[in-house]
């Protein structure tokens, strides 16, 4: 499974390069690059992972130890980033509201989003005895995004703006992860195929005016960086999503590897998506105060 993506990114690779247009040679030779900044923000992220991830496994002291590291050496990005000549990240560019709702929106909406797919996929195989096939198909649902991102998407914003078709995006992830609570050891796929739809819907809505409004009234010259920040939002709550599912789910089911004891700690891990996206949407609801004109 790790294998092949790797095979399959290098091969697009191969076929790319020749398509690459040749361009002349724009950037300026002594432009230096933020080595520093960028392996003190890595290993903040990896610690404060690693910290929630190892909260259910090692003990108070050592998960606060691990946490607190990340959270000094983000500190340490800070510094190094305000008397950086060429910093990885320009902190002026957090002063933009909706830049900073955008990801933090973003964060929570790919914890809660990535979060309950792992535990969905440990009920159905784990607990269900369901193949992969099975499970791939079960949630086959989920990828109406595909359809709708497209076609319905650009028309709702076009109509309501962004910020109300994020926050109803976000509402509809909640109420998918609510409408799971109820799994139990007999349950049909139809009572599980409402939450499938509706988190597609979800996606659908929020994922794509999310990386409209992080971008939105940024310089061309910074569009980039905000696009890089908000996928890093993207990649960063993933990872705190799967690790603090994870640890919920160790947490209720230590000492009880039964089929009773996993089923309570799958339906108390759906805590953490449902609290995420709840968060996520109280967030994103700020971007629906009207802005007053300025002169």
């Amino acid at each position: 499974v790790l294998f092949a993506p790797a095979v399959l990114a290098l091969i697009i690779l191969l076929l790319a390069v020749p398509l690459i247009p040749a361009t002349p040679e724009e950037r300026p030779r002594d432009r230096r690059v933020d080595v520093l900044g960028a392996v003190t923000v890595t290993a903040a992220i990896m610690l404060l992972v690693l910290g929630v991830e190892r909260a259910a496994h090692a003990g108070a002291g050592t998960t606060a130890a691990i946490i607190a590291s990340g959270l000094a050496l983000i500190a340490l990005f800070v510094v190094i980033e305000r008397r950086s000549s060429a910093p990885l990240l320009r902190l002026g560019l957090l002063r933009s509201g909706p830049l900073v709702r955008a990801n933090l929106a973003g964060l929570l909406f790919a914890g809660a989003f990535f979060g309950f797919q792992f535990i969905a996929v440990l009920y159905l195989q784990e607990l269900r005895g369901w193949s992969s096939l099975q499970t791939s198909l079960a949630m086959l649902a989920v990828g109406a995004d595909a359809v709708l991102a497209p076609t319905l998407t650009p028309r709702l914003v076009n109509r309501f703006g962004n910020a109300k078709v994020i926050v109803a995006g976000l509402l509809l992830a909640v109420l998918s992860y609510v409408l799971f609570l109820p799994i139990g050891m007999d349950t049909v796929y139809l009572a599980m195929f409402p939450t499938m739809i509706v988190l597609g819907v979800a996606f659908a809505l929020a994922y794509g005016p999310l990386t409209i409004v992080a971008t939105d009234g940024v310089e061309e010259s910074e569009q980039g960086v905000a696009g890089a920040l908000l996928y890093t939002s993207f990649q960063f709550g993933a990872a705190l999503g799967l690790a603090a599912s994870t640890a919920v789910i160790v947490a209720v089911t230590a000492g009880d590897g039964g089929a009773a004891g996993l089923l309570d700690g799958y339906r108390a891990a759906l805590a953490v998506p449902i609290a995420a996206a709840v968060l996520a949407a109280a967030i994103s609801a700020f971007g629906l105060r009207p802005v007053r004109n300025r002169r």
